[in-house]
């Protein structure tokens, strides 16, 4: 914001009309909410369990969509693929192999993986337990993905 903006801006303030940005009332704009664990509904995709947390847009106006999986030992929720959007992996429990562009990263509990736009990418379950994390997916169509 320039200053000449800003008081643009304070001028309508004592007129009783302010000029805010178009996204302040977006009806699709995600609120401020809290998402108890134990409240977050779960369904079953093929053999992985999934809890969809939230899916929208930013004030801002990036897409996002936040859900957490979690995985049998040896099992991947599909196979590598590639989207517009970039996607962050937060391990929570197990072990996993997140595969970007053909190469592969174990991780574990507290890592944390992130694929850039584009980029091919896979998650499998490599250990012998279940795996659990949370996956954020920021940019175009994130909220628009199943």
């Amino acid at each position: 914001m320039t200053r000449r903006d800003l008081c643009l801006l304070l001028s309508g303030v004592g007129s009783g009309t302010v000029a805010l940005p178009a996204f302040a009332f977006s009806d699709n704009i995600l609120p401020s909410k809290a998402f108890p664990f134990g409240q977050l509904p779960v369904h079953l995709d093929g053999r992985a369990e999934m809890r969809s947390i939230l899916k929208g847009k930013l004030a801002t106006g990036e897409a996002v969509e936040v859900h957490e999986t979690t995985l049998p030992a040896g099992s991947a929720p599909h196979p590598p693929h590639h989207h517009l959007h970039s996607e962050m992996w937060l391990i929570r429990e197990g072990t996993v192999k997140l595969t970007v562009n053909g190469a592969g990263h174990v991780l574990g509990p507290g890592s944390v993986g992130f694929v850039h736009s584009n980029d091919e990418h896979g998650i499998q379950n490599v250990g012998e337990t279940p795996a659990t994390y949370f996956v954020v997916a920021i940019g175009p169509g994130a909220d628009t993905q199943s």
